[in-house]
């Protein structure tokens, strides 16, 4: 490695640092509370969801990143099980509970 590379390497993570610090800080430096507009605080309140849903399912759907060829695939199962689950009690423990209840006798009993 050369001088100019530790150089430009020390100054990204001091720039990268300081971004950090004035994104985390910046609620705390203005001089009046701020909102958010009701549009987004609307919005936001589906995030959560859509980030569940953007890693649950295609964990579900997708085996190395090609979509699942065959109906003989316990998850294709037990995400529903679990689903249902919790539509019909509201438990996560639950939710869980009947998904792997499904899943292992699926995957473990029949290979799936």
């Amino acid at each position: 490695m050369t001088g100019r590379t530790d150089l430009w390497t020390l100054a990204v993570i001091v720039g990268l640092a300081g971004m950090t610090v004035l994104t985390r800080c910046f609620f705390f430096i203005l001089d009046r509370p701020w909102t958010l507009p009701p549009w987004a605080e609307r919005a936001l309140q589906y995030a959560p969801v859509a980030a569940l849903a953007g890693v649950v399912a295609p964990e579900v759907v997708m085996l190395g990143g090609q979509l699942v060829g065959t109906w003989q695939d316990a998850r294709l199962f037990a995400a529903p099980a679990g689903a249902l689950a919790y539509f019909w009690r509201r438990s996560v423990l639950l939710t869980i509970v009947a998904g792997m209840a499904v899943y292992l006798p699926l995957h473990l009993g029949l290979g799936w």
